[in-house]
Formats: structure tokens, sequence, C-alpha cells
């Protein structure tokens, strides 16, 4: 026997402030395209499979950072530190020239963010599914860096926080 759901679903700012309720971990996700860097924060980031080892993120779908990921086909997760907290809210704004503004190196999936990153995960597209006003992207990791020493930064309540501790 099937339970029956009403085909209702909860208001958008309803969805937002449950999932306000979930803190996650905070990444920049970054491409190149034509010689150009692009970038945005993201707090929907989770492993899939550690065989093949792979991630996705869940971006706007109207993103020009996604478009560049799309036609290059890799990206690199910057996972930010506690310290970052200024690069999240650079990389989550509508200002122009973001990559003028912090430090970067070029890395094999996407623009390196070493000072703010306590890892990074340089991935390339294996998969790409719908979901509405976002897409997901999966992404099979094929090089990766740790910088020991930081904790990671955090986001939930609408605001961001230092891991404890």
């Amino acid at each position: 026997m099937t339970e029956s759901f009403a085909s209702d679903v909860v208001a958008p700012g309803t969805f937002r402030s449950l999932m306000a309720e979930f803190p996650s971990g905070v990444a920049v996700v970054t491409a190149m395209d034509d010689g150009v860097p692009w970038g945005m924060t993201c707090s929907s980031l989770c492993s899939v499979s550690v065989s093949p080892p792979t991630l996705l993120v869940c971006l706007r779908a109207q993103s020009p950072t996604l478009s560049a990921i799309l036609r290059r086909g890799a990206f690199a997760a910057n996972l930010l530190h506690g310290g970052a907290r200024e690069v999240a809210e650079l990389f989550s704004s509508s200002a122009s020239a973001r990559f003028d503004r912090v430090r970067w190196t070029a890395g094999p999936g996407g623009p390196h963010l070493r000072e703010a990153a306590h890892a990074i995960a340089d991935c390339r597209v294996s998969r790409v599914e719908d979901a509405g006003t976002h897409l997901v992207v999966f992404g099979e990791v094929f090089d990766s860096a740790r910088h020991d020493g930081h904790a990671p930064l955090l986001y939930g309540r609408r605001g961001y926080h230092r891991w404890p501790g």
C-alpha cells in the first residue's frame, strides 16, 4: 500500500528557511574559459563515490560560471578555510573582476585560491543533471591538495562560522 501525498510543495521561502538549518562547508567553484577565470560561492557540494572519486556541485542554471564549466568540461572546488569569509562573500556577490581582488593560480581544473582554501579538488565533468533552477554537475576528481592547519568555513542559519576548535 502506498501513501498518497498532496501535490502541493512548500513555498520557496519555507524551503530556504528549512535548509538554513542544515550547515555545510563553503567552496568557491572555479573554471577557466578562453583564459578568463570564473567562480562562484557554493555550499551545495558533496561526495558521491570513492571509486571513481566523484563529487557533485549544484549551480544556478543561469550562472556564467556554470557555462564556463560546461564549455571547459572541468572545474576546481576550492574548500574555504575559516578565515576566508571575505572571499566567500566576494564570490557570492555580483561584483565584477572578482579575480582581481584575490590571489589565485591556474590549476588543472580551474583557478586555485590557495590562500583562502584548506583543500582543493580538480575535477572533470562526468555528468550533468537538470534539477529545476539548478544543474547538478558531477565531477570526477583527478587531482587534489590539502593545506593542513586550517579549519573549514561553514555556512548555516544565513551566516558564516568557523569550524569549532
